[in-house]
């Protein structure tokens, strides 16, 4: 009976340890993950960039197209008021101001045209940049891909555990469950050491007082004087 409430105890904090290890395993999966994922998010920055970038260049060409149609038509109406003119002063304005327009037409015309050449280029580099991103997903969609299986495994396992866990803790004499959990609720991973053969506390190894190593022998709920864990007889020991 006294190796049975001993060995709850100890089962119990079995179970914390693998429960915490599937948590640490789970976690140990984020930098793996982003190790896998980093030569693609990389590229899809890129891609980003040179989308973004396009897009810029593709308004300036409409923001220079629009402009070149306004001073179409202002070259047309401007013409057109020549045939209306009543003096030479006013003809000369006149035909200054198309001068004008026609010499910033041509000019936005150039930048156009190059506008035009650098978005073919910048629409070349684009296609380049999505299939080597789309090589690079295929590449390491297995690998991303199985460390995403194991992730999920390792889930089912912690669920499992803590089902375990709720049901072992469940079936515990309230007393000793309370004194466990407040000893694990104050930060410390152990909560239940074992008496070493001559009588020390096997988590510091103080000497245990003779009176304290017959109470645990006898089922006692006793707490180590040096380090505060619960005190359990040893496996081979209680039968």
């Amino acid at each position: 009976m006294i190796e049975k409430r001993h060995a709850t105890l100890r089962e119990l904090q079995e179970l914390d340890r693998n429960i915490e290890g599937a948590e640490d395993r789970i976690r140990s999966f984020e930098p793996s993950l982003a190790e896998v994922d980093e030569p693609a998010l990389q590229l899809e920055q890129e891609v980003a960039t040179t989308r973004s970038r396009l897009q810029e260049m593709k308004l300036d060409e409409r923001r220079l197209e629009l402009s070149a149609d306004e001073k179409r038509a202002r070259v047309k109406r401007l013409q057109e008021r020549m045939n209306l003119v009543r003096n030479v002063r006013e003809q000369a304005a006149t035909s200054a101001e198309i001068d004008m327009l026609r010499s910033a037409l041509e000019g936005e015309e150039q930048e156009a045209l190059g506008l035009i050449e650098q978005i073919r280029k910048m629409e070349g580099r684009l296609a380049e940049q999505d299939e080597a991103l789309a090589l690079a997903r295929a590449e390491l969609e297995p690998r991303r891909q199985e460390l995403l299986q194991a992730r999920e495994e390792a889930k089912r396992e912690l669920a499992a555990l803590r089902e375990r866990r709720q049901t072992h803790a469940g079936a515990m004499p309230a007393k000793e469950l309370r004194t466990y959990e407040g000893i694990r609720g104050s930060g410390r991973r152990k909560a239940v050491a074992e008496l070493t053969p001559d009588g020390a506390c096997g988590n510091c190894y103080s000497v245990v007082p003779l009176q304290l190593q017959s109470e645990v022998r006898f089922g006692g709920m006793v707490r180590c004087e040096g380090c505060g864990v619960i005190l359990t007889t040893a496996r081979e020991e209680g039968a």
